[in-house]
């Protein structure tokens, strides 16, 4: 069985390291993502998609990449149940394995 995504889009906002509860290194960034075909009104739609990184890839991450980056991310989906309220709410997210750094504003602008 194989689960493994790739994704290619741009950063929306900067990435900030935090530590968990264990006391790991994590960082969320979103990843915006045209789709290639237009919708009923002709507008290309636009997925936004969170993606989890950890440890030495979220330090790295968050050094070489700011707003507006376009990079690439290898990793998997993972499901998980957290309770809020006493009810459960299901969570599906993108645990990236590798982030690969593909262009910066700064080098189209130059």
């Amino acid at each position: 069985m194989l689960n493994q995504i790739v994704l290619v889009g741009r950063l929306t906002r900067d990435i900030t390291v935090n530590k968990s509860d264990k006391g790991n290194k994590v960082a969320t960034l979103s990843l915006a993502i045209p789709r290639s075909f237009k919708n009923s009104e002709g507008v290309y739609d636009t997925d936004f998609i969170d993606c989890v990184l950890f440890d030495n890839i979220a330090d790295n991450t968050s050094e070489y990449c700011k707003k507006g980056d376009i990079v690439g991310v290898k990793g998997r989906v993972q499901s998980r149940v957290v309770e809020k309220d006493n009810e459960k709410e299901y969570l599906t997210e993108i645990i990236a394995e590798k982030v690969t750094f593909l262009s910066s504003k700064k080098e189209e602008s130059e």
